[in-house]
């Protein structure tokens, strides 16, 4: 399935709209990984566990985004937004993409 953040897909055009579709992921960082952030913070340095975390919750919201627009009928994403958000006291971390399911024909 193609998923972009175009409004459209070079060498088709969209045949159809299904509407706007959404992927989240709300996921807890745990201990370990707040302690060397922490640490990062006051040394200096970018924190390898929380960068991990956030690519592992930004693919699932993909995917989860994905997975709803193929059960709607759609062929592809387009106009694709990715949000991030930090819930609570900063232990939970919350990721949403969204964009308009739709079916492409090819340009002759």
């Amino acid at each position: 399935m193609i998923v972009t953040t175009t409004p459209s897909v070079d060498g088709y055009r969209v045949s159809g709209y299904y509407g706007i579709v959404f992927g989240e992921v709300i996921t807890g960082i745990d201990f370990i990984k707040d302690i060397g952030a922490s640490l990062r913070n006051f040394v200096g340095g970018r924190s390898k566990g929380y960068e991990d975390e956030l690519i592992t919750a930004r693919n699932e919201a993909i995917a989860e985004l994905q997975q709803r627009a193929s059960e709607m009928g759609a062929h592809a994403v387009v106009g694709v937004d990715i949000d991030y958000e930090v819930l609570g006291q900063g232990g939970m971390l919350m990721v949403t993409a969204s964009g308009t399911a739709v079916t492409l024909e090819p340009l002759a």
